[in-house]
Order: structure tokens, then C-alpha cells, then sequence
């Protein structure tokens, strides 16, 4: 019987390695963005972008890949219930993901773009990392945001899949933050 293969280890918040999130959260509170819809590719074992969604009425739906992210998603709003109800995390392999069963997002981080396409699980994906990039920024509300990390060991192929889908969609870049990319959606 086929599987997919995922990754295994959960990831430690490590500023100095990763700091992506932490970067993020410092924009959205540099910059005001409360009670924002934000998805993130990317839980990371320590939830640090859920965990400060209460504070500014963020609204979070993670996505992870990590079996032991996930338990410990399950772990953290069992016994912080109200954290449950600004932060849910999906466990999928990310190019398995169906928009259908996704809301709009006035905000969307795709910080790992590139860095899990497995040709072992090919076979079972609905899209590759161009699909991805197209099926969640096309859920972007006029005038949200998409943010890449620059610091990605996938970064260079991510990159290279920017220049077209910005001139497809119309998002333009606006300043970059620490180690953030930043494009924004045109409002209508």
C-alpha cells in the first residue's frame, strides 16, 4: 500500500536558523494588522504565529505536515481552549491542499514554498509549488497580502516562480520586512 512521505521531526523555534515567523509576527504588530485572516504554510513545533493570534483578534489556519506539529497543536488548545478559537492547523501534505475547503484570507504566508515537493508523492498531489502559489494568493482579498521568506534553503526556486505569477495576478511588491518578501493584491 502506497504512503506519503512526510517529514518527520518537528521544528524547534530557532531565531537564528528560521526566524520567519517571529519576523512576521513583529510586521503585523509593526504595522497594526489586527483581526486579519492569515494562512500560514508552516507551523513549525513551537506555533508561535497561532499562539499570538488571540492578542490582535487574528483569525490562523496553519498547515502542517508533521505529525508531531500536529499533536502538538492538539496538545496546546486542549489545554488553552481559547486559543482554539483563533488558530487551526490542518495536517496535509501541502500539495494535497483543496481551495475549495478554504475561506478567503486577507493574508497569506508562503514561507516554505518549494521546500517539500517529493516525486515520491507525486502521484498523490493536486498541485505543484506554481499551483500552490496560484490556488492560495488567489484567495487573497482585494488589497491582502502574500509574504515568501527569503531565508528558505528553497528560496532560489521560489524565486524564480515570483516574476510571472505577480505579472499574472497583479500583485505588486511593496518594501520587504527583516527577511520578508511582501506583495500585495490590487484592490479590485
Amino acid at each position: 500500500m502506497a504512503r506519503l512521505e512526510l517529514w518527520k521531526d518537528p521544528w524547534p523555534l530557532d531565531v537564528r536558523q528560521c526566524p520567519c515567523d517571529v519576523h512576521f509576527t513583529s510586521y503585523l504588530k509593526e504595522q497594526g494588522l489586527a483581526g486579519q485572516t492569515i494562512f500560514h504554510f508552516g507551523t513549525g513545533d513551537h506555533h508561535h504565529v497561532g499562539l499570538q493570534a488571540p492578542a490582535s483578534d487574528n483569525a490562523v489556519i496553519g498547515i502542517t505536515a508533521t505529525e508531531p506539529e500536529y499533536r502538538s497543536y492538539i496538545r496546546l488548545v486542549t489545554e488553552n481552549p481559547h486559543l482554539g478559537k483563533y488558530y487551526k492547523v490542518l495536517y496535509s501534505d501541502i500539495y494535497q491542499i483543496n481551495v475549495r475547503l478554504l475561506p478567503a484570507f486577507d493574508i497569506v504566508t508562503l514561507f516554505h514554498l518549494c521546500e517539500f515537493w517529493s516525486e515520491n508523492n507525486a502521484a498523490f498531489a493536486a498541485l505543484d509549488d506554481k499551483g500552490v502559489l496560484g490556488a492560495l494568493t488567489a484567495l487573497v482579498r482585494p488589497g491582502g497580502l502574500v509574504l515568501f521568506y527569503t531565508g528558505s534553503f528553497a528560496y532560489d526556486a521560489a524565486s524564480r516562480l515570483i516574476p510571472d505569477w505577480a505579472a499574472r495576478t497583479g500583485f505588486t511588491e511593496e518594501p520587504g520586512y527583516e527577511t520578508l518578501r511582501i506583495f500585495r493584491k490590487p484592490k479590485a
